[in-house]
């Protein structure tokens, strides 16, 4: 055999039963909380004795936990050990620290810098404000598409094969319900309407959401991006509405916008690359 064909050979080559075990981590990872061993099962396409050795192992070295009151499996202390970890090395996160901290302390609000998931946008990093009441922020929340500023960010420069998934199990939600804060009903299912907005955002440069998520709230979004161009994460400021309105939002978008374009001339954007 040839050296390449070796090259090639060995490139093809994977251990199938830690492929296999990761289904169950990933049935694990897509719920919403520690679920019992036959739906994992179910979730995993695997007979639940089979899960159950895969979980076994996994809670030897800490990937997953299980409760002892209900017997439930849910992702364990190394699951968010890794999670952090893959956080840290991520250099936006690293970036937008001293950042998000200038930003509240310009505004008064709350920041967040979120980064774009398989399940739609989630916030890595955030501090918090003086002015944003009661609210908390959580890190590792994911917000929703269309009712937040957040995901109207994404919608707007992400390619739409990449939010098409998410934006679709929004609309069903918004043909069963008028009233689920996930979604903006308008919006979710009016194509036209989003479209126009997502160009209104291009264009400014920055989305807002009032009362959609939280009643008395307001926030305001915009993309920072990378060296080819293209979105990579976005900074978030958020507080009450009456906060940030009149001359007070203006103020507020400039700081934003300023904090998000220093965060990307620091990736390597420039204003002349062509946006994704």
């Amino acid at each position: 055999m040839k050296r390449s064909e070796k090259d090639e050979d060995w490139s093809q080559r994977r251990i199938q039963s830690i492929e296999v075990g990761f289904k169950v981590i990933r049935a694990m990872e897509s719920a919403d909380g520690p679920l019992p061993l036959r739906d994992i099962a179910a979730a995993a396409g695997m007979p639940p004795s089979k899960a159950h050795l895969y979980l076994v192992s996994f809670i030897r070295e800490g990937l997953v936990r299980q409760d002892p009151h209900s017997g439930h499996y849910g992702l364990g202390s190394f699951a968010i050990q890794l999670g952090h970890s893959a956080i840290r090395q991520v250099d936006i996160v690293d970036l937008a620290r001293e950042e998000l901290s200038a930003l509240q302390q310009e505004t008064g609000f709350a920041a967040y810098l979120s980064l774009w998931g398989n399940r739609g946008p989630g916030i890595v990093s955030k501090v918090d404000g003086y002015k944003q009441g009661s609210l908390a922020v959580r890190l590792g929340y994911v917000l929703p598409l269309s009712a937040s500023a957040t995901g109207q960010v994404f919608l707007a420069y992400l390619d739409r094969s990449e939010t098409k998934p998410i934006l679709e199990d929004e609309i069903q939600i918004a043909r069963h319900s008028e009233e689920n804060w996930t979604i903006a009903p308008e919006l979710a299912k009016d194509p036209a309407r989003l479209d126009a907005l997502t160009e209104e955002i291009r264009t400014r440069g920055y989305a807002t959401s009032k009362n959609n998520i939280n009643a008395n709230f307001a926030a305001m979004a915009a993309p920072v991006f990378d060296h080819s161009g293209r979105i990579t994460a976005t900074v978030t400021v958020l507080g009450s509405d009456k906060s940030m309105t009149g001359t007070r939002a203006k103020g507020v978008t400039s700081a934003l916008l300023d904090t998000t374009e220093r965060l990307s001339r620091r990736l390597g954007y420039s204003p002349r690359a062509p946006k994704a």
